[in-house]
């Protein structure tokens, strides 16, 4: 007997404790004990087969830990939090509308200690099988110098609510077209929020230098692992990455070396290397697959970076392994 149908069965009044009552008792405990509990192994998987995933949130809920760098996030949630985004913080309302971008990072706190909501994730090629679906993916909700948070009126998170709970209805169909119906859910869930002036006065700045270079570090490391040859780097330089973070280039620069006692171009330089020894060693691409893979137009470009780093070529740290 387990401890916790011990403890249940000692709290019973004795006139309910018989055998009979015992038997049921045991047998209702281990079908509930069998119930499968999704792991975030699996709930990773069946976002990546899917593209999407709607639930229902609550202070019960359990915490999965799905890959941001892969998923767009949108939700409702009804209690307060404070966003750390980017290089700002946002404390909310009791209801707000949430837009994450999984190119940048973000964390919350709870203040609430009671809060529920709803919470769609999805990919970008979910959303984007035409160019209709794409430009939604370029407003102003998923910039990086935007306010991602809405605070919201009792009848504003009415009409949210209603869309998330028509997903999640939809989502367990067998309905041929529901993937695009939850498309269009989506664009209208974007399209209200559009409606709505989001809230600019309840920010504050923590330490600049610090979040600047916290959001560089953890965008930086996202790219990898990298899992396709075919999907090259995209932020390879300390311009790439001032551009994508809408900073001054030299503000960057100076927040990285202030903090971390590093340039920024040391830092990619140093993890695009590990990497490259990474893919040298563990898989049968080519060398010009590396380099492509790396962000490296030409194989001689790769190789001359990888020899000014390491002092080795390439192709020896791949013989080296056989």
């Amino acid at each position: 007997m387990t401890n916790k149908l011990k403890i249940i069965l000692m709290r019973l009044p004795c006139t309910l404790n018989g055998p009979w009552f015992f038997h049921l008792c045991f047998s209702y405990f281990c079908k509930m004990e069998k119930q499968p509990i999704m792991s975030a192994t699996d709930f990773n998987a069946e976002l990546k087969l899917k593209g999407f995933k709607v639930y229902k949130t609550d202070s019960n809920s359990p915490v999965h830990s799905y890959s941001r760098k892969d998923f767009y996030k949108i939700n409702i949630t009804f209690g307060k939090f404070v966003f750390h985004y980017a290089d700002r913080s946002f404390e909310t309302e009791n209801i707000f509308l949430f837009f994450g971008n999984p190119r940048i990072p973000y964390s919350c706190e709870t203040i609430a200690e009671e809060h529920h909501g709803y919470t769609c994730l999805f990919t970008e090629g979910f959303l984007k099988p035409g160019d209709r679906s794409e430009s939604l993916l370029q407003s102003p909700l998923f910039k990086i110098g935007r306010n991602p948070i809405f605070n919201l009126k009792i009848e504003q998170a009415n009409t949210f609510t209603t869309l998330f709970q028509k997903m999640i209805a939809e989502q367990s169909t067998e309905y041929a077209y529901k993937d695009e119906l939850i498309q269009n859910y989506i664009g209208l869930i974007i399209h209200e929020a559009l409606k709505i002036q989001p809230t600019e006065n309840n920010f504050r700045y923590s330490n600049a230098a610090e979040r600047i270079t916290s959001v560089f570090l953890e965008l930086l490391e996202r790219q990898f692992p990298i899992e396709s040859a075919d999907r090259p780097l995209e932020l390879r330089t300390a311009q790439d990455f001032a551009r994508y973070l809408s900073v001054h280039i030299n503000y960057l620069n100076s927040s990285v070396k202030e903090i971390t006692g590093k340039s920024t171009t040391t830092h990619i330089a140093e993890r695009i290397t590990g990497e490259a020894k990474a893919l040298l060693q563990h898989t049968d691409w080519n060398i010009a697959e590396v380099a492509y893979a790396l962000g490296f137009e030409y194989p001689t470009y790769f190789n001359n970076f990888f020899k000014k780093r390491t002092g080795a070529v390439p192709k020896s740290i791949r013989l080296s392994n056989l």
